[in-house]
């Protein structure tokens, strides 16, 4: 049901989908098939494959997704799993993350239903891939490197054809609505008005935070929306200062914002790194050499790059076989951003690729605010940890965003009332190019106590401003998101995963995970904090 007011429109449905990546439309669908008015809004515009920029990072997925698919007698959930834990630096919860895992299969048979296609060999069965922290090649991806765009299409076209879906484009939320303490709506901006959307249940699909850092895999819209959205309704998250650097994004000198990702697939189809003198950039530093995980990869190439001075390593390509065809996305964005690599090395750095924590959920996408869920790189299940294990992210959308559906529609009839949305108010926002510079400087690869000072002196100092568009609801989602980053590793003093203190290089025997909520305005840790069927 839609109505107008003064303002702008108001609607009521089954369920509303914040965001329109591989967690928000799998739910959405999911949902739509149990018999749900879905309402998603889409922060990008109306989808059109050929635009140059697209708006959610699961277009730019490159490597796969991680499954275990039947019938591959080398493989297992438990060794996935084991793989999983391994890489994720003593946080992952074993008890949460298996199941996720073990949906793996099903989830991917569910997009071959949609009509995505995957590469396959001459016998017809799935081609896989190996990545970094893997034991086995169970990456299974499409079009060499473009996995994530044939999941956008494929999970777009769907949503597109279901008639009880109503996707609204160009659709930026601010705000979730509460009606004593539970979320039952949510109110955004499109067009320079204000509308509002009511429901018994919200998901948070939103994405990363990107947008926190000068350089990033991710794009424009990877602004924190989430996180931030979440914060202020009184959720409670973990882990953010686990911030995943990719170890091979396309070195570009004074680029900003988004970056071209050299898919870790090139390394598992034989790619290595080398420094400017051509020596191996992670030989004697883990068993596994340039198939590490991440963390290891990417703090590897920043020593091999303090140690020579260059502003870079590279990845030689040289023994990939066909290395044009095998991965035309990759070559595709060398050649955009002007970079020859006739000798066959690739110049790369770490860049800011994926959030390991988030929002805190339980197994069925549930926050700690009652109607309010989260599913995809917004949300922490327990899975990533300290260090996501690659191709893992998409698995987990997938997965995550199924059980969002069963959890709305286990939620339908729960009473929605009639509220006036209260009005926005202002927030503190630093300008984004100058939190970008600073988060890059001081709260990037490696931190220490008095960067991080500095960082959230800076945000503290920063004035009100009214959010009245796009722009500044993504600014002030930034500078919160950051003001939050920063408290975690404040306190985190310790090294661990993603999470580098040059003033802490140790690791603690005993691995926690911080939990913060926002408090009166600041963002203030918390005990850990159960969530029920109640949420």
């Amino acid at each position: 049901m839609t109505s107008d007011n003064s303002d702008g429109t108001v609607t009521r449905a089954d369920f509303v989908v914040v965001g329109a990546g591989v967690a928000g439309f799998t739910a959405a669908l999911a949902a739509a098939e149990r018999g749900l008015s879905v309402v998603v809004l889409n922060k990008g515009p109306r989808w059109d494959f050929d635009r140059a920029e697209q708006s959610t990072a699961t277009f730019y997925a490159q490597g796969g997704v991680a499954a275990v698919l039947p019938g591959v007698v080398e493989d297992s959930v438990d060794l996935h799993l084991s793989d999983t834990v391994a890489a994720g630096g003593g946080l992952t919860d074993p008890v949460a993350a298996r199941p996720i895992l073990a949906d793996g299969w099903p989830a991917v048979a569910e997009l071959i239903d949609l009509g995505t296609h995957f590469d396959r060999g001459a016998d017809g069965d799935l081609l896989r891939t190996r990545e970094g922290g893997h034991s086995v090649r169970r990456i299974v991806h499409s079009g060499g490197d473009a996995t994530g765009a044939a999941i956008q299409r494929s999970l777009s076209r769907a949503a597109g054809a279901t008639s009880t879906i109503d996707c609204r484009d160009d659709a930026t939320v601010t705000s979730v609505i509460l009606d004593g303490g539970v979320c039952v709506g949510v109110t955004y901006l499109s067009a320079g008005r204000r509308h509002a959307v009511f429901a018994p249940s919200v998901l948070l699909a939103t994405g990363g935070a990107g947008q926190l850092y000068a350089a990033t895999t991710n794009p424009a819209g990877a602004s924190a929306d989430g996180i931030a959205l979440a914060l202020r309704a009184g959720a409670v998250v973990a882990d953010l200062e686990f911030i995943q650097f990719h170890p091979t994004m396309l070195f570009t000198p004074g680029v900003r914002g988004r970056r071209t990702l050299i898919s870790e697939a090139v390394r598992g189809e034989g790619g290595r790194l080398v420094d400017v003198d051509g020596a191996s950039v992670t030989a004697g530093v883990h068993p596994m050499g340039d198939l590490a995980p991440r963390d290891v990869v990417a703090n590897a190439v920043e020593t091999a790059i303090e140690r020579t001075g260059h502003p870079c390593v590279y990845l030689d390509v040289g023994a990939v076989d066909d290395f044009a065809r095998r991965f035309p996305t990759v070559g595709a964005g060398i050649a955009a951003a002007g970079v020859e690599i006739g000798d066959g090395r690739i110049p790369v750095v770490p860049g800011a690729h994926y959030l390991c924590g988030g929002v805190v959920t339980d197994e069925d996408a549930r926050t700690s605010v009652p109607g309010l869920l989260a599913a995809g790189e917004v949300a922490r299940t327990g899975l990533h940890g300290a260090n996501r294990l690659a191709s893992n992210s998409l698995l987990e959308g997938l997965v995550m965003g199924r059980r969002a559906a069963r959890t709305a529609c286990l939620r339908r009839a729960e009473p929605v009332a009639d509220l006036a949305p209260a009005a926005e108010l202002p927030a503190t926002v630093l300008p984004r190019t100058r939190l970008q510079d600073l988060m890059s400087r001081f709260v990037g690869l490696r931190r220490n106590a008095a960067g991080l000072r500095q960082v959230a002196e800076e945000i503290a100092g920063a004035p009100l401003t009214v959010i009245a568009d796009g722009v500044a609801v993504e600014d002030a989602s930034l500078t919160l998101t950051a003001t939050a980053v920063v408290a975690a590793a404040t306190a985190r003093a310790e090294s661990r995963g993603s999470h580098n203190r040059t003033d802490h290089p140790h690791t603690d025997t005993i691995g926690t995970s911080r939990m913060f909520r926002l408090v009166d305005g600041v963002v203030a840790e918390q005990s850990p904090v159960v969530i029920g069927p109640g949420g």
